[in-house]
């Protein structure tokens, strides 16, 4: 009896380890679908269905909608804005109070993860204090500028969170890691479960 117990127990945990990961992804597809469709409320703008007396609804509508103007505003300014121009827009944002500093602060953390300037693709491993040590990225190799000569700084995300840490570290407890951004990342916010793949 308790080796059914026991194989019925290995088969429910092996099945949890399918399933969860799989609803959940599902999950978060849906909700952010829906959430988007919410905000944007396009359904509205096709009117009313005859059969039901409630709005027509197409799941995904919003959603698709967001994508496309992102596509969209992707090619017009690869094709269409110059560089000059560019920098005109942005001295100009910098010059609006309080605008400036949300524009600056989204613009900096969206090109940390794409783009030409991605600041979080060198991950290294930070010596602590004792034989602790901690997995971060470099996003400033040199503080000369403002007094600190040595020093660097190191981001730390946190685990199963879209949080961080900022901290300033000598160069010498430094040490660059032989992995992708990607995966580094990966391991540090699945909280060291997820699978280190073997450099070629």
């Amino acid at each position: 009896m308790n080796k059914i117990g026991g194989a019925l127990l290995n088969y429910l945990i092996k099945g949890l380890l399918i399933v969860l990961p799989i609803a959940l992804s599902i999950y978060i597809v849906i909700w952010a679908v829906t959430t988007v469709d919410s905000w944007l409320n396009v359904n509205n703008i096709l009117g009313v269905d005859p059969r039901t007396g409630g709005s027509r609804n197409i799941p995904g509508l919003g959603l698709a909608l967001v994508v496309t103007l992102i596509l969209v505003a992707g090619i017009f300014v690869t094709n269409f804005v110059t560089e000059p121009m560019y920098n005109w827009f942005t001295r100009w944002m910098n010059r609006l109070p309080g605008l400036n500093f949300i524009y600056s602060s989204i613009k900096d953390l969206t090109e940390a993860f794409v783009g030409d300037e991605k600041k979080f693709n060198h991950p290294v491993l930070v010596e602590l204090n004792g034989d602790i040590k901690r997995i971060g990225f470099l996003t400033q190799n040199d503080l000369a500028s403002i007094g600190l000569p040595g020093e660097c700084v190191v981001y730390f995300p946190f685990s199963y969170s879209f949080a961080g840490q900022v901290c300033v570290v000598t160069k010498d407890k430094v040490k660059e890691l032989n992995m992708s951004a990607a995966e580094a990342m990966k391991l540090v916010v699945s909280g060291g479960v997820s699978h280190i793949s073997t450099p070629l």
